[in-house]
């Protein structure tokens, strides 16, 4: 430890002298907000797993285009805060050339101007009810948007499977896949 006349002379600095960085200050020591070293390379599995936050929390979206309540024609997958207006294109594109539609009942998170001209540009009406906070009230037949509960339906036989249900993969590529082999096991049931 030395002698008592050391430790008081290096008590006793002059204050004009500038003193050291402590070690507490030094890069690496600071405990403040900074970004963690994990979160700057690129995920293991791929960034998007189809997870994001809603308002129950942590949830995940599934677009169907269906003929009946048994039969799914295309699935898509996102995020549980994706909006469903900006999926339109995609589940479009996925449906098969062949398919002729007269008509399609979608709900109000597909009422969008753009969604419309595409399906009067293929010759199909659009049976969407209009949002609230449109100004103009757009008309839409009643009676074909109560054939939408078939999809509905679809749905609630998805969720029936406890798997799909709660979302217990992890990786969006395995609950795709669940959702995939639920879907053809509808097909075969009802067939």
């Amino acid at each position: 430890m030395g002698g008592p006349r050391r430790v008081a002379a290096a008590v006793e600095k002059s204050p004009g002298r500038a003193l050291r960085r402590s070690a507490w200050r030094a890069p690496g020591f600071d405990d403040g907000a900074r970004p963690s070293p994990r979160r700057r390379r690129a995920k293991k599995n791929g960034g998007d797993q189809a997870l994001g936050r809603s308002r129950g929390g942590w949830s995940t979206k599934l677009h169907a285009a269906t003929l009946d309540e048994n039969c799914a024609v295309a699935l898509h997958l996102t995020a549980g805060h994706a909006h469903d207006g900006r999926q339109f294109e995609a589940l479009y594109e996925s449906l098969a050339p062949d398919n002729v539609l007269e008509f399609a009942a979608l709900d109000k998170g597909y009422d969008a101007d753009r969604i419309r001209a595409r399906l009067a540009l293929d010759g199909i009406a659009a049976v969407i009810p209009p949002i609230s906070s449109r100004c103009a009230r757009l008309p839409y037949d009643r009676e074909l948007y109560r054939r939408r509960n078939r999809i509905e339906r679809f749905f609630n036989k998805l969720k029936q499977f406890r798997r799909l249900a709660t979302r217990y993969d992890k990786l969006a590529k395995t609950f795709f896949a669940a959702v995939h082999l639920v879907a053809a096991f509808l097909i075969l049931r009802n067939s």
